[in-house]
């Protein structure tokens, strides 16, 4: 794998300390660990090991990585590893794309309420569905989600939205047959976007009476129930946004589609262009813009790019891959096997051998001979490897986890 030349990495490592030192007691715990991690990810801070080809000796330097769900170096493995154990879970049917995305009014009070609001609008978004989808007048039946939230645009501005992955159909309600979508058609937004609505402000409205949200700066004043309420009234008279797309092409366009949105994170290296002392200019895309036209740059401060990045860390403990309906994880096994069924197919290859020795992995190749490469030493957190390559060569930071 080819590293690439700019790495938010390399911008925390080189003005990380200046950026905390500014913003002292106005980070949180989450945000500093973050940094953390994402300044020692495969460096020798973390420890590693020495691989050396069996063949031609040569030799090489792996740093482990830090595996934070938060650093750009570590979702590649983090999404295939979990998208391989989705890949029991795919049926041969029409898959669709829905987005669920709160007004800009409630992303400015989810900005200091994340891990509450952005609970209600998974839960909001996925009843909205399920609602929706078992009444007879549209589906009539049970339907499966997946549902992974995004807190971002492409300027890394906060913009809370939920993308759901939903199979072309579901369960009938006695569960004896396979109902189907109509083609190229899951359900109807303007509906969608309507229960969605009241469903979202009936649940703040009752978190505000709860006493679990905040305000701060400007929306100070909505800790009073009558201005909140004053507050949400205009939102009840406007339309909310929800998307359906296309069906995908098959299964395996889902898998495609699902290991780029997984795992994805603010900004990924790939999109950074430049870095100096006093800015960093990356790639962004106006999605109100079709065509070439719709990919230009941004450059931001260095103290605003930092800033707009560590705005996105989740709560701890905050899940941000859901699954509900046929897909929820108490009865997601039995219920993909009775849908199989159904649909009269044979369990997929991955049912047929769960539970057996899955035997060890490749080990490997030498990219010089297409020798084995065997690992001759571990190195601890902060230690030097004794064994070095015999001719200058690139260490190159492999992912370990």
């Amino acid at each position: 794998m080819v590293r690439p030349g700019l790495e938010v990495a390399d911008i925390f490592r080189g003005h990380g300390a200046a950026w905390r030192n500014t913003n002292r007691g106005r980070m949180s715990l989450d945000q500093l660990k973050v940094m953390s991690a994402i300044e020692s990810c495969r460096t020798v801070a973390l420890g590693g090991h020495v691989a050396r080809c069996e063949g031609c000796a040569h030799t090489v330097i792996a740093y482990n990585s830090c595996r934070n769900r938060h650093c750009p170096k570590c979702q590649g493995a983090a999404a295939r590893a979990w998208m391989a154990a989705r890949e029991t879970e795919l049926l041969p049917v029409s898959y669709f794309h829905v987005v669920f995305t709160l007004p800009s009014a409630i992303g400015d009070i989810a900005y200091y309420n994340k891990a509450v609001i952005y609970a209600l609008l998974f839960s909001a978004s996925a009843e909205t569905m399920l609602t929706i989808a078992a009444d007879p007048r549209h589906l009539g039946a049970r339907i499966g989600i997946t549902s992974v939230s995004h807190t971002w645009g492409s300027a890394m501005t906060h913009h809370p939205h939920v993308h759901m992955i939903v199979p072309g159909g579901g369960l009938a309600k006695d569960g004896s047959r396979w109902v189907s979508c109509k083609p190229n058609f899951c359900l109807p937004v303007r509906v969608l976007s309507k229960l969605f609505r009241r469903l979202m402000l009936t649940k703040l409205a009752a978190a505000h009476a709860a006493g679990k949200l905040q305000f701060f700066g400007a929306h100070a004043h909505l800790t009073a129930a009558k201005a909140f309420a004053a507050f949400l009234a205009p939102l009840r008279k406007t339309r909310w946004f929800v998307y359906a797309k296309r069906p995908f092409a098959g299964p395996k366009a889902v898998l495609a589609y699902l290991s780029r949105y997984t795992h994805r994170v603010a900004i990924s290296n790939r999109r950074l262009i430049a870095l100096n002392e006093q800015s960093v200019t990356f790639k962004v895309k106006d999605y109100r813009i079709e065509g070439p036209g719709r990919y230009t740059t941004m450059t931001l401060d260095i103290g605003e790019f930092i800033r707009r990045f560590l705005s996105h860390v989740l709560p701890k403990g905050f899940h941000r891959i859901r699954h509900y309906g046929l897909f929820a994880s108490t009865n997601r096994t039995e219920t993909i096997k009775a849908v199989r069924k159904l649909l009269d197919l044979a369990p997929s290859a991955a049912e047929q051998t769960s539970g057996t020795d899955p035997g060890q992995p490749l080990a490997h190749s030498c990219p010089h001979c297409g020798g084995r490469m065997v690992i001759i030493e571990t190195f601890e957190a902060g230690c030097q490897p004794r064994h070095q390559p015999a001719t200058p060569v690139v260490v190159i930071p492999i992912d370990t986890s």
